[in-house]
């Protein structure tokens, strides 16, 4: 009789197992409210629904989000929104070439009648800040806001402040207008868990948002239907959703194929990446699908919510090279290629 050879599981196999049925209810019932929060946003912003779940997936992962489109698409009103939906506090900070980072931060201030000093904390000790224009304003007052988006914590005199929870910051940035401004660094830019591209509305989205807002009678307006608290125990319930090994492994094809796109069959991207994706993009990938799967109140994430999120994780950390943007190639056509070539399982 013939010898059977089993071989042994791979060193980095990791051996997980769907959520049972109890933790799967658990999670439809958790993200019900999220549902909530989305129907009450769209009573105000209207065909900008890819922004709106990009701004809850990025919560629920614990991630910023970096949004890019040209003035007047409601970006900052989605935020606003969001933030008054959730009952959360809101701060806005127009980036100007004159802030300093006390602007931002906040600084010590000193009381002549007590002899004693205080600390005034600035806008960024909200749950939810808005950084508009932020590549309006130079490096070291982009570099404070990064820290604390890092560290969830600011220093001052020594003294170190944590910031409030949930902490999101949504930093936007107009990408026609360049005059006067400081161009993200790529390391800085990576910090951002998601690069969201916000297009116009269509026509007849158009339509509806006039007939919504071109008059002088009563808006809509956003109220509040749940609180910050439930975006923390969300978090907790998001650890439960599974992510299959296949699933695992076809987040780190992608991420390898944007290093080394030659070995899985696209040489020819090769002189156009200057720089692939790191591995906190492989962390984000798998983050951001959780959120996107608990959006839908599934227990379990797929390719297709891997390619949900791909491009919005992948677009700011795959860099081209000069040759690229002679021949007018974006990073995004090469992702696109690069979600074409690799198998799906």
């Amino acid at each position: 009789m013939a010898a059977i050879l089993v071989m042994p599981p791979h060193p980095s196999a990791t051996v997980t197992a769907p959520p049972p049925p109890a933790a799967a209810e658990r999670i439809e019932r958790e993200s019900q409210f999220l549902r909530d929060v989305t129907s009450e946003i769209e009573r105000v912003i209207v065909g900008q629904r890819p922004l709106l779940d990009s701004l809850l997936i990025g919560l629920l992962a614990d991630g910023h989000v970096l949004l890019e489109g040209v003035p007047g698409l409601a970006k900052s009103l989605a935020v606003q929104s969001l933030a008054t939906a959730l009952g959360g506090s809101f701060r806005r900070i127009q980036f100007t070439p004159d802030l300093l980072p006390s602007d931002l931060v906040g600084t010590q201030v000193y009381n002549p009648r007590t002899g004693e000093w205080a600390v005034h904390e600035g806008p960024v000790f909200a749950q939810f800040v808005l950084a508009d224009e932020i590549n309006r304003a130079p490096a070291k007052v982009q570099s404070a806001l990064l820290e604390a988006m890092q560290e969830r914590q600011v220093t001052l005199a020594g003294e170190t402040h944590p910031l409030p929870k949930p902490f999101l910051v949504l930093a936007t940035q107009n990408p026609v207008e360049q005059e006067g401004t400081y161009a993200l660094p790529e390391a800085q830019v990576d910090r951002f868990m998601l690069k969201v591209v916000v297009g116009y509305p269509t026509r007849a989205d158009e339509d509806l948002i006039v007939r919504r807002m071109a008059s002088h009678g009563s808006k809509p307006v956003v109220r509040p239907v749940a609180h910050p608290e439930q975006i923390l125990a969300a978090r907790a319930v998001m650890d439960d959703v599974y992510v299959d090994d296949l699933v695992r492994g076809y987040v780190l094809d992608l991420v390898f194929a944007t290093r080394d796109p030659a070995a899985v069959g696209l040489a020819d991207l090769r002189p156009m990446i200057l720089y692939g994706a790191s591995p906190r993009a492989s962390i984000a990938l798998v983050q951001a699908a959780r959120g996107r799967a608990f959006l839908d109140g599934r227990g379990y994430v797929t390719p297709t919510d891997i390619r949900a999120v791909g491009m919005d994780v992948l677009r700011h950390r795959v860099i081209t090279t000069y040759e690229a943007e002679a021949e007018g190639v974006t990073s995004e056509q090469l992702i696109e290629r690069v979600f074409d070539q690799v198998p799906v399982p």
